[in-house]
């Protein structure tokens, strides 16, 4: 509400201005000086103060003049007016307006204005409350007043590296899915693309072969990763020239040896997949059998009967001073020469090993021969006399004539044989023996031969046990390891001259038998 005041006089002013206790600004007055005119009157704006006199404060606020109900009524003395009582009314601190009017005092929302907070303010009636935004301390009423916890960046940061790292995590596992779903894909094909390939060679090998090993005989390559436990290292049972080979159990639960190259080339390929084609029509008792081959590694995997006595060469050559009896040894001579006579003239297209020697003789539980390692062997047509290769072998155990010439021939299986006997009488290493005069075994025993006096080289033990017949093998040998190649006998009279020798052993351990009974019975 407001008031218009003209003022006459200066102790009008004065006496006005006394009420100074309730103050609201009023619209403009005019004023006159006491000397001055009224056609001179000087307009000022006038401030007045009103006091409700003769009364004080009310009980009910709200029935008098302070009609808001957000005011307060204050009793003020007025020492220079007529009235000895009076009292002013205002609104209370956090409203404004004007208290002598009905909801004339308002709240204020300081939230609004300038200057008052900082940080996260809210309005309440009659006051308002400031405070720093969660996660952050400090005075909220002055710029830049709330700072960040400790706490909150230790969580903050705590959740961002969770975060973080659980992001890693999922990046790394899938990345690794990932990985591994390529690799298993890539496997496919090349497993795919090299079943194709070898099976094509195989295909080709046999056709020309006039034979067939059947689909019976692939195995797949999962089957052979069980049976070895991923071809684990504890389940090798040694290496040859042509692959290291592994102890395996299938799930028929058969145990089996199981032959993997060591390296690839195209070599290696080629020979696994001859010997397959070559032992797929074998059939005899003294030729370690091929129960299957798996065409899905680059290299084909060949897998044979197990043969759980090791080698001959292991047999023979240990640190004792006795090994294997002379009898034994005469019996794997014939069952060798019988396998090598088999290879040369009973098969339909005969076979020339190539790689005969003592680690390739195989022995089960009752020392019977298993002759092993066909990777180098070659076909040869009943036609040809001899084959033009590149010269594989075990030197100690080579023919020198196909060594120095390239021209395989039987009869090169047949000098490797007459080392085998020399090996068996003498119980030396052939590739590595050398006599004082730096002769090899097969030069040293064919000179000691010739001046009848084998005593040096041969083993003690066949000095033992032997009797006439070790000089019988001792020349059968040195005819085997001719150095001309047309002087040496085929391995089919080999092995009737040994079958002879063998024969008249055991008919003269047979008469020591009967001697014996007859003493004993007499």
């Amino acid at each position: 509400m407001a008031y218009n005041v003209r003022l006459k006089t200066l102790q009008d002013v004065t006496d006005v201005s006394l009420f100074h206790y309730s103050v609201f600004i009023s619209e403009e007055g005019w004023f006159r000086q006491s000397n001055a005119s009224w056609s001179s009157l000087s307009v000022i704006p006038a401030v007045l103060a009103w006091a409700i006199g003769n009364a004080t404060c009310p009980k009910d606020l709200g029935s008098t003049a302070c009609h808001s109900s957000y005011s307060t009524c204050k009793n003020i003395g007025r020492p220079y007016g007529k009235h000895l009582n009076s009292y002013t009314c205002s609104c209370w601190h956090g409203y404004q307006g004007n208290p002598y009017l009905p909801d004339g005092c308002q709240d204020i929302d300081e939230c609004t204005l300038p200057d008052k907070c900082y940080g996260s303010c809210t309005n309440i009636p009659g006051k308002y409350l400031c405070e720093c935004p969660q996660g952050s301390s400090g005075d909220p009423s002055i710029p830049n007043g709330c700072v960040k916890s400790n706490a909150s960046r230790t969580g903050f940061i705590l959740g961002l590296g969770a975060g973080m790292g659980a992001a890693l995590l999922f990046l790394v596992l899938g990345t690794a899915f990932l990985i591994h779903k390529i690799k298993e894909r890539r496997k496919k094909i090349l497993t795919e693309k090299f079943f194709k390939q070898n099976r094509g060679r195989l295909l080709e090998q046999l056709v020309c072969h006039r034979t067939d090993i059947g689909e019976r005989m692939v195995i797949t390559l999962e089957e052979l990763e069980k049976a070895t436990n991923n071809f684990d290292k504890s389940r090798e049972l040694g290496g040859g020239g042509h692959g290291i080979v592994y102890k395996g159990i299938l799930s028929t639960l058969h145990v089996v040896a199981i032959k993997k190259s060591k390296i690839v080339v195209q070599r290696e390929i080629d020979d696994f997949i001859n010997e397959v084609a070559i032992l797929s029509q074998m059939n005899h008792r003294n030729i370690v059998k091929l129960l299957g081959c798996c065409l899905e590694t680059e290299v084909p995997l060949l897998v044979y009967e197990f043969i759980s006595n090791g080698t001959l060469y292991s047999h023979l050559h240990v640190e004792a001073p006795t090994s294997m009896h002379w009898k034994d040894r005469l019996r794997i001579a014939v069952e060798t020469a019988r396998a090598l006579a088999y290879l040369h003239s009973f098969v339909s297209i005969p076979v020339i090993h190539r790689d005969i020697k003592s680690p390739n003789i195989l022995l089960d539980d009752n020392l019977i021969v298993k002759l092993s390692d066909f990777g180098a062997s070659r076909y040869i047509s009943v036609d040809q006399t001899s084959v033009d290769t590149t010269v594989q072998g075990t030197f100690g155990y080579l023919d020198p004539m196909y060594y120095s010439t390239g021209h395989l021939t039987e009869k090169s299986d047949v000098y490797s044989f007459g080392v085998i006997l020399i090996e068996l009488l003498t119980r030396k290493k052939p590739v590595s023996y050398r006599s004082l005069e730096g002769y090899s075994l097969v030069n040293h025993f064919g000179a000691l031969l010739s001046e009848g006096n084998l005593d040096p080289v041969l083993d003690p033990q066949v000095s033992t046990e032997g009797g006439g017949e070790v000089i019988d093998i001792a020349l059968l040998a040195a005819i085997c390891v001719k150095s001309v190649s047309a002087e040496r006998p085929t391995m089919r009279q080999v092995e009737m001259a040994l079958e002879g020798i063998y024969a008249a052993k055991e008919d003269i351990s047979s008469d020591m038998s009967d001697d014996e009974s007859a003493e004993n019975y007499v």
